[in-house]
């Protein structure tokens, strides 16, 4: 009888039956849904949107309602020439059937993969002419029902990598001949260019961009557009940012966008309209610079900032509430009021979860696949500049050699492309669900400390903390929990059991390391 009562699915399928004397409020999740999920919004097929919908359903938005092949491909629509005269547009991704099996994709050393084509439109915008075609992008490497990839016939599996999440990020440092504390603050992109900024022991507040010579952070200010009054209205409760302003001479904006351009690009004759287009590339411009959804989330919530999701590069307002912070912590303020209500004051564990995140299967091709539809975009700019405007097709324009060598590299060479532990199956399902710091972006062996490698309170219930190889990789490489899952920002949430009225409940919620601190 209490077989019956406890077991789990339908009636037509498989049954999992309890003999437990506890009935378990949860039930074991699928543990290659961290591999198949991912690969699903990768390429937008039937079952990915099948959960979209379900999401919406349920009231659920953060499931991201476009796929991961779309986003690259509307990121780096359109590709114009050098005068605007002409545009290429490429939209629509998809596939057809593949065309060998798995199993003659073993026996025969094939790639198990399927053709992946793009609608491409070509506009010229002079005559006003529009051809559009159905280009070949090569063959698209699919994963197998068990969260694998069959490459030249040997079965290979992606890990996941684990990150800094992209965000700002403040630490407090004891200077070693003052002893007094020094202050930092980065902002850290997905993409692009690093801005930090730094209170030394002098109390004195300043940038260092894209890692080069440290400046007082009011001429950075001065040549985002601000005035001395403005900088004094906005920070008079801070000394630390008037003995910057008092301490630097520059008055206008022109001889502050020149300042900057003679340290940033020393050697070169500076010109206000080059240091102009040189601050706005570094961090206003979306090509150059991409914060992701997940880093404007970071940065809204440790701010207090409400700006739209969809802002993926840094604005004015980002740049100011960074300094108020930073100002504020090196005054001992513990809190402030903001547009989010009461927001806390505070350094930043770097090795804490919440602020380290997955990078999974689809994330990881999707970025090869940037890097090789950039390499492409070049070739597509120099044949619109050589070719005859009226004889220009799409299919003339467009070289898919750099995409399909990107792929190949990315699931051949990549430190996170792995042949398959095929020892036992228990030991393959280990290694599809493992967690990687190292790899391109990531930590390496050598530079790794002991403060990364070691287990943390926030691991609970998301990270195993035995499961980790003896000798140079320990600590680096991790196992996910059986029950832990991936949001839509790649964080790893953890189910816990909702008391209430001291009596606890089959109700479950799942929280990020953020969430179970608050």
């Amino acid at each position: 009888m209490a077989a019956s009562r406890t077991s789990s699915r339908s009636s037509t399928g498989p049954k999992r039956v309890s003999f437990a004397k506890i009935r378990e409020p949860l039930e074991v999740p699928d543990l290659l849904a961290l591999q198949r999920e991912s690969f699903d919004w990768l390429l937008g097929n039937e079952v990915w949107q099948a959960r979209v919908q379900a999401s919406m359903e349920s009231g659920n938005t953060e499931i991201p309602n476009t796929h991961g092949l779309n986003d690259v491909f509307e990121e780096i629509s359109p590709i114009e020439d050098f005068n605007g005269t002409m545009s290429l547009t490429l939209s629509e991704p998809s596939f057809d059937d593949p065309k060998y099996t798995e199993d003659e994709c073993r026996d025969k050393d094939l790639t198990y993969s399927q053709p992946l084509y793009v609608n491409a439109e070509f506009t010229n915008n002079e005559t006003g002419e529009i051809k559009s075609q159905t280009v070949f992008m090569g063959d698209f490497p699919l994963m197998t029902p068990k969260g694998t990839f069959i490459i030249n016939g040997t079965e290979r599996v992606v890990v996941s990598q684990l990150v800094r999440s992209p965000g700002v990020y403040f630490e407090k440092s004891i200077d070693k001949i003052s002893d007094k504390d020094i202050f930092t603050a980065k902002i850290i992109p997905s993409r692009g260019a690093w801005l930090e900024f730094e209170i030394d022991k002098k109390d004195l507040v300043s940038v260092r961009i894209d890692r080069k010579r440290k400046q007082p952070v009011t001429i950075f200010l001065k040549a985002l557009g601000l005035t001395g009054e403005q900088i004094r209205e906005q920070f008079s409760a801070y000394e630390s940012m008037m003995a910057t302003l008092d301490k630097e001479s520059i008055n206008t904006q022109d001889e502050a966008l020149l300042d900057i351009y003679r340290k940033l690009r020393p050697g070169e004759p500076p010109t206000v309209e080059a240091s102009r287009s040189l601050l706005q590339n570094f961090f206003f411009n979306a090509k150059r610079y991409d914060l992701a959804k997940v880093g404007r989330y970071k940065v809204n919530t440790k701010l207090g900032l409400t700006t739209s999701p969809d802002q993926t590069v840094l604005n004015i307002a980002d740049v100011l509430a960074t300094i108020e912070y930073i100002v504020r912590l090196h005054a001992g303020e513990t809190e402030f009021n903001s547009d989010r209500g009461v927001t806390r004051v505070q350094e930043d564990d770097i090795d804490h979860f919440g602020n380290r995140r997955l990078r999974t299967v689809g994330e990881l091709i999707q970025n090869q696949i940037r890097t090789g539809l950039s390499r492409m975009e070049r070739v597509v700019r120099e044949r619109m500049t050589t070719q005859d405007p009226e004889a220009i097709t799409p299919l003339t324009l467009i070289n898919t050699r750099p995409v399909i060598a990107a792929i190949k590299e990315f699931f051949g060479t990549s430190q996170l492309s792995q042949f398959m532990d095929q020892t036992n199956p228990l030991s393959g399902l280990t290694h599809k669900r493992r967690l990687s710091a190292l790899g391109p972006g990531g930590l390496s062996r050598e530079r790794a400390g002991f403060e990364v490698r070691d287990v943390h309170p926030s691991h609970y219930g998301r990270m195993c903390p035995i499961e980790t190889p003896e000798g140079p990789n320990i600590g680096l490489i991790g196992s996910l929990s059986s029950y832990a899952r991936i949001n839509a920002f790649g964080f790893v949430e953890t189910p816990y059991r909702k008391v209430t009225k001291g009596k606890v409940t089959d109700k479950i919620d799942y929280l990020t390391a953020n969430q179970e601190d608050e």
